[in-house]
Formats: structure tokens, sequence, C-alpha cells
């Protein structure tokens, strides 16, 4: 029988043999697949190769693995093999290597929290940014002391010299992440206290509420259409679908079947399987894009090792094509170019200019919360599955009028002042 791609509902559906174990193929991900034991347990593995030797990796049980979280793992497995690495060796390595190291260093300590904390219990982009900021900012000027040794004085210093450098709200995040690395520490018994104790982050922070005009929208969509591929059509499936960043970017091609993306939990930032119906434009835009050959299936990729991560240049190069764009009409309609600039905006801007959008648009408050994904993570079992396609048809119908109200936004010359 030819493998079809699991869904959540063909993974509930899946019956045991009481004679035999069922393993089902994943057509969205070779080498990926569920595991049915007579007894009716299911977990999830990957096979691989490596070094011409078949092997198999074990990702872990269903349901405390969803299909999301599991096809995620697989597909770093499959990575992984394919640049001659055994996900298998490698992880029992990693285990040795951190049982040796000396616990009370910050460096072995960044390690550890990474290890045991951030990415067992968080999604995998969140530990990344997590570990980034230690690792860039925290390990080069505390790497080799002991956790115990840092006092509140190190703590205000690192946060001095972040700000003279350049840092602002960057400095915040250094702050949060090193805080919850030294909680870590203390909950492990490494610490009997923390420096972080009546601490607050270094720099206020003012709470955006930016929402962009129907011109600026329109000049965001001309400028995605010229900078094209990857990062221009990425914006535009931002705007059209109000999901985050890194939600977007780092979608995979395997997690949309039909009209409807599947986040997977581990790039949620509620840890919560996400379901987004496509519409009818983002649908068209999806279809329209380049398939960059690789293993991982990312859509908005330029290697098809790994997605668009470039943010900060990508947006820059955005905002130039936007002021050429703006210059270009303004010299059309006889006016000095010179004088024509182009109000700074964020890229979650869109996710805000969406879900105001859907709101003028006169769409329930729970349907537009429902399609930014601010539903709790704690209900579980039969309740989380139901609650994960609760307001599906809803958030369909929204997206939908939201999308044809950008569409006629964006089709329109007509300034928001007429």
């Amino acid at each position: 029988m030819a493998a079809k791609v699991l869904t959540v509902q063909s993974v509930e559906r899946h019956k045991p043999d009481p004679a035999r174990r069922l393993e089902i193929a994943d057509a969205a991900l070779p080498g990926f697949y569920l595991v049915v034991q007579p007894s009716g347990l299911k977990s999830w593995a990957v096979r691989y190769r490596v070094a011409g030797r078949s092997r198999k990796f074990t990702i872990g049980s269903y349901p405390l693995f969803d299909l999301g979280t599991a096809r995620a793992r697989a597909r770093e497995a499959l990575q992984m093999a394919a640049t001659g690495r055994d996900p298998f060796v490698e992880k029992a390595a990693a285990a040795e290597a951190a049982r040796a190291e000396p616990v009370d260093r910050i460096e072995a300590v960044v390690k550890l929290y990474v290890d045991r904390h951030l990415k067992p219990n968080g999604k995998a982009a969140y530990a990344a940014v997590m570990e980034g900021l230690l690792r860039n900012h925290v390990v080069p000027r505390w790497g080799q002391r002991r956790i115990g040794e840092i006092k509140r004085k190190d703590v205000v210093a690192l946060c001095d010299a972040l700000t003279d450098a350049g840092m602002s709200t960057g400095t915040n995040r250094v702050f949060t992440a090193a805080r919850a690395m030294f909680n870590f520490a203390l909950q492990r018994e490494l610490i009997e206290t923390t420096p972080f104790l009546g601490l607050k982050p270094p720099l206020a922070e003012v709470s955006r509420d930016r929402v962009l005009t129907d011109t600026e929208v329109r000049l965001i969509w001309r400028a995605a259409e010229r900078v094209g591929f990857p990062f221009g059509p990425a914006v535009q499936m931002l705007l059209l679908t109000g999901q985050r960043r890194n939600e977007v970017t780092q979608m995979v091609r395997s997690e949309v079947v039909g009209d409807l993306w599947t986040i997977p939990a581990t790039r949620t930032k509620n840890s919560v399987e996400h379901l987004v119906p496509l519409s009818a434009a983002a649908q068209a835009i999806l279809g329209n894009l380049p398939r960059i050959v690789g293993e991982a299936g990312y859509v908005f990729s330029r290697s098809g090792t790994a997605p668009i991560s470039d943010h900060s240049s990508s947006k820059r190069r955005f905002d130039a094509a936007m002021l050429a764009i703006a210059r270009e009409d303004a010299a059309g309609e006889g006016r000095d170019p010179a004088e024509i600039m182009v109000a700074p905006w964020r890229l979650h801007d869109l996710r805000r200019t969406c879900s105001t959008g859907m709101a003028r648009l006169k769409q329930p408050v729970h349907v537009i919360e429902a399609v930014l994904n601010h539903i709790s993570g704690s209900r579980g079992g039969i309740a989380g599955i139901y609650n994960r396609y609760q307001y599906l048809d809803e958030k369909r119908a929204a997206l939908e009028v939201w999308a044809s109200q950008v569409q006629m936004i964006t089709r329109s010359e007509v300034s928001d002042a007429a």
C-alpha cells in the first residue's frame, strides 16, 4: 500500500493488529513513521542510513509527542544523517560529555540549562534564541567563572556593558535569559541564592500598538513583489495569516495539506499545535513559489537546507524597496522624491494589522484570538485535540474576509485620506 501523509485524524484512527506490530509510513517525510503495537500503544520512529548502515531512532510515544513535534524531531534526525552524523550516537555522546563537565562553571551551566530545560520544555526556535543570548553575551564574560561567584554588581556591569555597546531592548533580553538560567541553577541546588533577586530589566520598554495604514499595506505589498522570493512572499504571508515571524519563515511544506497549515507545538509560542486555514490568496502565494531542492522542505529558503534567518538585513533591503517605490510614485505625480520618507515599521506590525483588520471587519474577538493562537496550552487529552479544531470554520471565514480586504487595498489607488 502506498504511503499516505499522516494527519492528526489518521493517527487517532489507526487501530492495532493483535497479531503484529504495525509501521505506518508518512508520505510527507520518507523515513518517518508511526508504530502501533498489538497492545495499542503508539510511538514514533525514524529510519535512516549512515555510512551504508540502516539505523532506527525512536523519537518517543504518542500522544506525549504529537504529530507535528515528532515530525520535526524526525526531520532533524534525517538532516543529521544526510551530513554523515548519527543522531543516536551523538545523543549518547552528548549525554556522556555533559556528565563529565564541571557543572559549577557558567559555560557548563549554560549547556546544562539548554540541554535539560530549554530543549525538552521549549520550542526549538525559542530555545535557539535563548541559547544564542547566553552564548554570545554571557559566556564570553563569565564563561570560566563559577556560578556562585557571580554577584549583583556583576549583573549590573554586564547590563551596562551591553547598553554601552549599543544594545537597547537586547540588553533586557540577555538579562531575562540569564535570570532564567540562574533560577534553573537555584532549583538544581548549584547555588543557594541568585544575584538577580531584587533586580529588574535595566531598560524601560514601550508597548507598541502600531497598525499599518492602507497606504502602507499597499506599499508593502508592492515592495514584496519587487524584492521577490523568498523574503517578499514571506512578508505577504505574514500579513495574510497574522502568524508570528518565525512560524511563517520556518514553514515546512509537509505542514501544509490542502488549505490547512498545521504549525507543530515545537514552533508555537504557547507549545500548542496550531491550525491555520489558508485563504485562497495565501494558497495562491504558496502555489507560485519555487520548490527549493532539499530534504528539509522549507518553503522560504535560499539553500533548501535552512529557512531564511537574516531577517534584519532582509528587512533593510525591503525598506529600501518601499522607499524607492514611494519616490518613483512621487516623481510620477510631479512631487519632489527627495521629500518622501517611509515611516519605520516592524514585521510584527503585520500581525497586529491583521488582527485589527479582522476586528474592523466585525469578526468576533474569540475567533481573532483563535487565529492568533492566543489559547492556553493547559488542556490535554481529548479536550486538547478538540481545542485545536475549535473555531476552525470560523477562523477560515475570518481569514478569507481579511484576505479579500487586503486584495481590495492592494489593488486600489485610493489613499487613506480619500
